[in-house]
């Protein structure tokens, strides 16, 4: 596997991202112009297809935030806990869940005054991850 860093951090998921979503869009759209098409005729088909379609593009879409807030609130607990065992304090309540994200990817050595500063001045999640000076790799995430 290679090495993250903070240029190929970001995941994609090939069957989710190029085949499920592009996929159920598509046929959202394919089967929004049928039913608009069959206006003033026959359309329940046409209209039952088109909401099968918007049901399941909103189920997979659904399903892919749901476990990336659980992953993101875990994250944050973890991250929290790593700052106390490396201060004795928990992290400061004022930091924004992206912030703890990106301060996920930052080692042990660098972790605390990178968490201070992203709090004094209010880095954005990109700033932090590019002070980072050791990337510490998440492999785990979904």
């Amino acid at each position: 596997m290679q090495e993250q860093n903070f240029k190929n951090h970001a995941r994609l998921h090939p069957f989710y991202h190029y085949f499920l979503m592009p996929a159920s869009f598509g046929g959202v759209v394919y089967s929004a112009v049928q039913f608009f098409g069959s206006i003033g005729g026959d359309y329940k088909i046409p209209f039952l297809v088109f909401l099968a379609f918007v049901l399941l593009f909103g189920s997979i879409a659904l399903v892919r935030i749901y476990a990336l807030k659980v992953q993101d609130r875990v994250i944050r607990q973890e991250e929290n806990f790593r700052h106390f065992l490396l201060t004795g304090k928990p992290l400061d309540a004022n930091l924004r869940s992206g912030q703890i994200i990106a301060l996920r990817f930052a080692a042990d050595a660098e972790f605390p005054t990178l968490a201070a500063r992203a709090l004094s001045e209010n880095l954005s999640p990109k700033q932090i991850k590019e002070s980072i000076k050791d990337w510490r790799a998440d492999y785990r995430r979904v």
